[in-house]
């Protein structure tokens, strides 16, 4: 069942990839490989996004629809699933693909778009 609160989901969204940005600022893939903490930390972040978006229901289509949806749901299941294959690589890739900041773009303009039709 989608979220009765999708502004909420998508503010999660927008949160956790602020996060990630802030626990990789500056990084290359060495750096953030030998540092656990942003390893953990930017894998947690990803799996609030996957859930987030996995609550928003079909609802995330609607407002956002430029985005693959059904992969972000996905890769939750990925990362809780197979947590003992994944490494610091695959979370980097993740991050390192450009992915985020396409999805931070589109669910900003999303956030506004609803903001905007608030009552106030």
């Amino acid at each position: 069942m989608p979220s009765e609160k999708p502004l909420r989901r998508l503010e999660d969204i927008l949160e956790n990839i602020a996060r990630i940005e802030q626990f990789t600022a500056g990084m290359q893939f060495e750096a953030f490989a030998a540092n656990i903490q942003a390893v953990y930390a930017s894998l947690h972040a990803l799996l609030i996004i996957s859930e987030a978006a996995r609550k928003l229901g079909v609802v995330a289509e609607d407002l956002v629809p430029s985005q693959p949806w059904s992969e972000i749901r996905s890769i939750g299941n990925v990362l809780r699933h197979e947590y003992d294959g994944v490494d610091p690589d695959t979370v980097w890739r993740i991050i390192a693909s450009g992915d985020l900041a396409a999805l931070k773009d589109a669910v900003v303009a999303a956030v506004v778009r609803l903001r905007g039709q608030q009552q106030p």
